[in-house]
């Protein structure tokens, strides 16, 4: 799913003309990241959100829709056509308009908001689907993902009886998977509960639990009012129509630019994740970090792995001189719990990575490149304290960068993952029989070091996940979600990163999605 900010293009709108956020496309894990982002680029700005969306997975739509009602957003069932540039088209726009909106007209004919789009949709507080849009439910689809496990365990015979010492996995093989196509019980309870937070019927649930998954129901207009899926039969035309704004009072989405002046940059117009068939170059790399790398413990957000949920240490910013030390404090605070760091960095002083990366070898300690978006507050900000302990947040890939001095700090992990949608770059950096040093000590292939020194100083070069393994950078394909899924908490034995919260919903499953 992509998030744009658009402003009406109609004739004779201007200067004061309503302003929406389209969010066209699939919902995925990452997508409610991508809308705080939106969101807090707004600055408090309450703008109403048209969809269209063929659905997508059930846990990122309950996030959307509680943060959509955190925020008092409307919503309706529409597109956006959108005139002149649109978010799909690259260089379309000069550096003084990036900061715009997208200029464009909403349409609610042929639009949809199908699967678990209706989840997201119910956190609006003013609801509409026009008559020409679609909504439609079905079943709850469920995958379950299988691994096996290898381990080693170590025991000795005291009196004629074994007696175990310790268990440690030594591989995990993807064992296939297989899908389930009617809610349990935990599921439907979470799902009621939802429906009920958002002043829902029951009645949605009901219509979902009697389609097959391998159809859709659309629900009609009547029947959503009665549901109280919708709050009105209004089409979008109630939120982005142009003469909308010479009401009195002018809602909130109007905004009023003077004929001759430029409009306020109130936002980076368009949030979506990068796809993964795209090829990276130096211009679309990840913003460079500038903050000193910070350390914070994580939990994660997924209420699907409640109460045994996996925890790991966000690794963010910029190495420098006192990182190890940083590190080594916040292992501190955390006993001899071995948690896996996902780190999110573009380098910085090499010195301080090389002693990082012994420290994580020493604790024996995972890694993987991924970036942490947080749930609860950003620990940067002014006044976030986590209420629990670990502050709540899921690991994204798209956009996570480990960059120069970075491979080096990560080369010190046991387990090492940099999956499909992060990038890993290197170039030379100095300090030349060191790195080689430290790279062998920790018996990675002398191809990495080769790859450093063939990229010259500022000029990037993006490894491959085939280099990466070819060298042994990385010890496996897996992504961040190795170390971080939801799931993870179910294999046996349990990873060291799993802990029970005491009180936490007994209930778990596996991840769903529509």
């Amino acid at each position: 799913m992509r998030f744009a900010v658009v402003r009406s293009s109609a004739p004779g709108c201007e200067p004061n003309c309503p302003e929406w956020i389209a969010a066209e496309g699939t919902i995925e894990a990452g997508t409610p990241a991508l809308f705080k982002r939106l969101l807090k680029a707004l600055g408090g700005r309450q703008l109403p959100i048209v969809v269209n969306s063929p659905g997508g997975n059930v846990d990122a739509a309950l996030q959307l829709g509680r943060m959509i009602r955190k925020n008092n957003l409307d919503i309706a069932v529409g597109t956006t056509e959108f005139s002149g540039c649109s978010p799909q088209m690259k260089n379309c726009r000069d550096d003084d308009s990036k900061a715009a909106p997208y200029l464009g007209i909403a349409y609610d004919s042929g639009a949809m908001c199908n699967s678990a789009c209706p989840l997201m949709f119910a956190g609006g507080v003013r609801r509409v689907v026009g008559e020409w849009a679609y909504l439609g439910v079905h079943q709850i689809t469920t995958t379950f993902h299988r691994e096996k496990l290898l381990y080693r365990t170590t025991y000795k015979i005291v009196n004629g009886k074994k007696k175990v010492l310790s268990t440690k996995i030594v591989s995990r093989k993807n064992a296939g998977s297989y899908k389930t196509y009617e809610m349990s019980k935990a599921v439907e309870k979470r799902l009621s509960g939802y429906l009920k937070e958002m002043g829902i019927g029951q009645g949605v649930l009901d219509v979902m639990k009697a389609t097959p998954a391998s159809d859709i129901r659309q629900i009609e207009p009547d029947d959503m009012l009665e549901m109280k899926l919708v709050t009105s039969l209004d089409s979008l035309d109630l939120m982005t129509e142009a003469t909308i704004c010479r009401r009195d009072p002018v809602p909130a989405s109007c905004r009023e630019i003077p004929a001759n002046g430029k409009a306020k940059p109130a936002e980076v117009a368009t949030v979506a994740a990068k796809p993964a068939s795209s090829q990276p170059t130096e211009a679309a790399s990840p913003p460079r970090q500038e903050q000193e790398m910070r350390f914070v413990l994580v939990r994660g957000s997924n209420p699907l792995c409640d109460p045994d949920c996996p925890e790991w240490i966000a690794a963010e910013g910029t190495i420098v001189a006192t990182t190890p030390d940083r590190l080594r404090e916040l292992l501190g605070t955390i006993g001899g719990r071995r948690l896996p760091l996902v780190v999110n960095s573009p380098g910085g002083d090499i010195q301080g990575a090389l002693a990082a990366g012994r420290l994580i070898r020493e604790r024996r300690l995972d890694v993987a490149v991924a970036r942490t978006d947080f749930l609860d507050c950003d620990p940067g900000a002014a006044g976030c304290i986590a209420s629990d302990g670990p502050h709540s947040g899921l690991t994204v890939e798209a956009g996570a960068e480990c960059d120069a001095a970075c491979a080096v700090m990560i080369a010190g992990g046991s387990k090492r993952f940099v999956g499909a949608d992060a990038h890993f770059l290197v170039h030379a950096m100095g300090m030349e029989d060191k790195v080689r040093a430290y790279l062998e000590e920790m018996a990675i292939g002398s191809g990495l070091f080769v790859a450093m020194q063939s990229a010259q100083y500022a000029k990037h070069r993006e490894l491959s996940q085939d280099e990466l393994a070819e060298f042994g950078l990385t010890t496996g394909r897996q992504s961040v979600d190795a170390l971080t899924g939801a799931t993870i908490c179910k294999s046996s034995p349990k990873p060291d990163n799993c802990r029970v919260l005491p009180s936490a919903n007994a209930e778990a499953e596996a991840p769903a999605k529509l």
